[in-house]
């Protein structure tokens, strides 16, 4: 008997203990009062708009090989990324019918030029005679003239006959008729050798233009076919594949002399109106891992035709490596900015109704406030009206609060 009551208060303590641990326990574990809320006391700093663009990295120095015609490409002998040397050869194209084409035309150019040339000769051989022979007509015509006024005073006193004026009149009158004619050989020649020559001229234009335009194949190109690297750099680009054919329309090549860097973008008419040259922009290129600060050196202002876009180029820091041409870059324009501004992050201002507000906290008390925005840019925005500095922002669970909440604070600044 003893030693059941003695079970029985054993089992009474512990229900005892049990319960008070219990309690305890569900004491500890109360939630605290009011909505949890992240929060940053608010400041003043500058905030500008972003445009956010795409663009393309290129070589401030590159060289790009066409050969204006359609050619098979026998043999290669880099690849792209290889770096080449001025001279190097590069491929080897099967211009053979376009060289025999190039010679032809040389050829015959060569011999239009020498026609022209013998043909202006001799008509300014012809013409410089007939000048002569009118020069000394012009005095034959003077000699004759005072031949005949001599005569006639002659006979004005009877020491002449009116048979010796008549033929002194004669004379003159042949003389005057020959000076007449050469004055017109002369007119002749001219105008047929200005005709012959405009003849000749176009000939030789034409052999010219034919001539140019197969240079144009032969520049960067020696007579067996070989393109040579007109500079020393990096292969950029190589279109040419051993037993393919390559285009007039694109280059065979580009080098690019990786040493110095550029980005070039394309603007809309409503943002090139606010880019400078001299202008800041944040450059991300994410397959380099690499983002800077461009500087705008140059900004065009007229649009492409075609994309109705503006051109505008930044220059990359010298410091700045690793970056090759053709790689895509995000750059970012900082435009409209104001200083001093009090700003905000941009999630925690909330809208309804089309009314802007954001929640503050006061002696522990959630409290609506209506504002208005300006600027926004950089994950942050300015606050016209409604804030000023000092206050504490909610952040985080605004989303949670009406005017009034009891809030505990959990976090921020």
């Amino acid at each position: 008997m003893r030693r059941k009551w003695i079970a029985l208060a054993l089992a009474a303590v512990s229900l005892f203990a049990l319960v008070s641990c219990g309690t305890q326990k569900t004491e500890q574990t109360a939630p605290p009062s009011g909505v949890a809320v992240q929060v940053k006391t608010v400041e003043r700093s500058d905030v500008a708009t972003e445009n956010r663009v795409s663009g393309t990295v290129t070589s401030d120095d590159e060289t790009s090989i066409y050969v204006a015609t359609t050619a098979k490409c026998l043999a290669v002998y880099f690849e792209a990324g290889d770096t080449v040397e001025k001279g190097d050869v590069i491929c080897t194209l099967d211009l053979a019918s376009t060289q025999a084409n190039y010679n032809a035309a040389r050829i015959s150019y060569n011999s239009s030029a020498e026609s022209y040339r013998q043909q202006k000769e001799l008509f300014d051989r012809q013409i410089e005679m007939t000048q002569s022979q009118i020069a000394l007509s012009e005095k034959t015509v003077a000699l004759r003239e005072k031949n005949l006024s001599d005569t006639q005073a002659l006979f004005a006193i009877g020491a002449a006959s009116e048979l010796e004026v008549t033929s002194a009149e004669l004379e003159l009158d042949g003389a005057r008729m020959e000076l007449e004619g050469l004055k017109l050989q002369v007119l002749s020649s001219e105008a047929q050798r200005d005709s012959t020559l405009a003849q000749l001229e176009a000939g030789m234009e034409s052999t010219r233009a034919n001539l140019e335009q197969l240079g144009l194949v032969m520049d960067d190109v020696d007579a067996k076919g070989n393109v040579v690297a007109p500079a020393s750099g990096m292969l950029a680009s190589l279109t040419a594949t051993e037993g393919g054919y390559i285009s007039a329309n694109y280059p065979v090549a580009v080098i690019s002399n990786a040493e110095q860097m550029k980005i070039t973008v394309y603007v809309s008419e409503a943002l090139v109106p606010k880019i400078a040259i001299g202008d800041a922009a944040r450059v991300n290129i994410a397959a380099a891992d690499a983002e800077f600060t461009g500087v705008v050196r140059s900004v065009e202002q007229t649009a492409n035709v075609q994309t109705k876009l503006y051109a505008v180029v930044l220059s990359v820091p010298s410091n700045v490596t690793g970056l090759i041409s053709g790689m895509f870059a995000d750059v970012t324009f900082f435009t409209e900015s104001s200083a001093g501004a009090i700003a905000v992050p941009s999630e925690a201002i909330q809208t309804s109704n089309g009314v802007q507000y954001v929640f503050v906290v006061e002696n522990d008390t959630a409290k609506y406030v209506a504002i208005t925005t300006g600027l926004s840019g950089d994950g942050v925005t300015e606050v016209l009206t409604g804030l000023s500095a000092g206050q504490k922002l909610v952040t985080r669970g605004q989303q949670y609060l009406s005017d009034g909440d009891a809030v505990r604070i959990v976090g921020g600044a």
